[in-house]
């Protein structure tokens, strides 16, 4: 009988990314997607890789791309507020066609997380968010199993 784990979205996404080959994760502590970053700090050390805990969402996003430009496989994760502020570097990384992932762990609202406005507003920033026109590829999982895939195949 094949084994079962049971995990949440951002162990998946985090256990995903390590699959994939992610060798670099910067990241700035921020509800919901605090996790990705706290698992990737533990576990990119024992395959050779890095955490660095960066001083905010500008950073965190500047330094992936910077691994980026070096080779490596990088990933953020962040949220609502802080996706806002990662929107320049966002256009910056298309317009440089540098390939980073980063993951935006929605909350249930719009930006602040409001519980009684459900809405797509990370999803539409994500598809529209930064200055000028640029492509880039929006993966939308719909389950803790897509998570992990989606994570994956977004390296490949």
């Amino acid at each position: 009988m094949p084994k079962v784990q049971l995990i949440q979205g951002n162990q998946a996404c985090a256990l995903g990314a390590l699959k994939a080959g992610v060798r670099f994760c910067a990241g700035y502590p921020i509800t919901p997607s605090s996790e990705v970053m706290e698992i990737l700090a533990e576990e990119l050390p024992k395959v050779g890789g890095r955490f660095i805990q960066m001083e905010d969402e500008l950073a965190s996003i500047g330094a992936i791309i910077g691994a980026s430009m070096m080779g490596q496989k990088a990933i953020a994760a962040t949220s609502g507020p802080g996706f806002d502020l990662m929107q320049e570097n966002l256009g910056f990384a298309a317009m440089a066609e540098m390939p980073i992932v980063l993951v935006d762990v929605q909350r249930s609202g719009p930006a602040t997380g409001g519980a009684t406005l459900p809405a797509q507003g990370d999803l539409m920033q994500s598809k529209y968010g930064t200055s000028g026109d640029s492509p880039r590829i929006v993966l939308y999982p719909n389950s803790v199993a897509e998570i992990y895939k989606t994570t994956t195949q977004a390296f490949n």
